[in-house]
């Protein structure tokens, strides 16, 4: 076995140490707003619920490793002490994962990652539509836990309005796990789901990816793709060029002998069996056809 002291390593080589020994650890997905009522969404797995009488959520915006600074949500909550946080299933992963983009102030995660801002009824932050549990809360304190990069930050928040989806409930009203399908964080790129164990998402792109509000309507409205594929179509920073549309085009053309004269709603068919297996790149090569 190999031992190490705190003080030996680097915040970065501790920081990755923790959050692959401590996992799958849930994820609070955060809903804020500044103090001129811009919202920000963001994920953290620094998270869980600590009472139920009162009902208290704690969750915790770390300073960052790589140069000390905060995150916009630490900066809300210290202005607005409201927080609404919600629950990220599998349906939803990727557009929670593209939301943790560290877009400039001002960007409305909510819109990057192509989810719906719900107005709550006791807190200002909006929730997301998309989650099958949302919890509005007051933020009672915020404990600081120390001022260098990676130091954390307790949002110690209390539960004001609880929200399910009925599609989530049993007949006697408790949770039904597999039905809520919740996901959770590991070590680097790997999540956790209920019902089937690991699987990996690439991290956003430090470039910033261009965005579910980029995508060409067609892509955006469609009735056959999923957030989760939108999610992966949205974290690129550049789109294929028509030279290499048409000649990916030709090189399916043998196998797919329609592909030139399909509908979108065909073409969309096949792009999600190519982001299924992760071909993010092929898929947009066919939206663009």
């Amino acid at each position: 076995m190999v031992s190490f002291s705190p003080k030996d390593l680097t915040t970065g080589r501790l920081h990755g140490y923790l959050l692959s020994a401590v996992a799958p650890r849930p994820i609070a997905f955060a809903s804020t707003i500044d103090k001129d009522g811009n919202p920000n969404l963001s994920p953290f797995s620094f998270f869980n619920v600590f009472s139920a009488n009162p009902p208290v959520l704690i969750f915790s915006p770390a300073r960052r490793v790589r140069d000390n600074t905060t995150k916009h949500t630490l900066e809300n909550v210290e202005d607005v002490s409201e927080v609404v946080i919600n629950v990220v299933n599998y349906d939803i992963v990727h557009q929670m994962s593209l939301s943790s983009t560290e877009y400039p102030e001002g960007v409305n995660e909510f819109e990057k990652a192509g989810l719906t801002m719900l107005p709550s009824e006791e807190v200002k932050p909006f929730r997301v539509a998309e989650s099958p549990i949302q919890m509005e809360c007051k933020v009672n304190e915020v404990v600081k836990l120390g001022t260098e990069g990676g130091a954390g930050n307790l949002v110690i928040c209390e539960v004001v309005k609880l929200h399910i989806s009925e599609e989530v409930l049993n007949e006697d009203d408790t949770i039904n796990q597999e039905a809520l399908d919740l996901v959770a964080r590991a070590g680097g790129s790997y999540y956790s789901r209920a019902k089937s164990g690991f699987f990996e998402i690439p991290k956003p792109l430090k470039t910033m990816g261009i965005g579910v509000d980029n995508l060409p309507d067609h892509v955006k409205n469609s009735m056959i793709l999923t957030g989760n594929d939108l999610g992966m179509l949205a974290n690129v920073d550049v789109l294929p060029s028509n030279d290499d549309v048409e000649q990916f085009v030709n090189d399916i053309s043998e196998r797919y002998p329609e592909i030139k004269s399909s509908t979108h709603r065909e073409k969309h068919k096949l792009a999600r069996n190519y982001l299924s297996y992760g071909d993010v790149e092929s898929a947009w090569k066919l939206l663009l056809s």
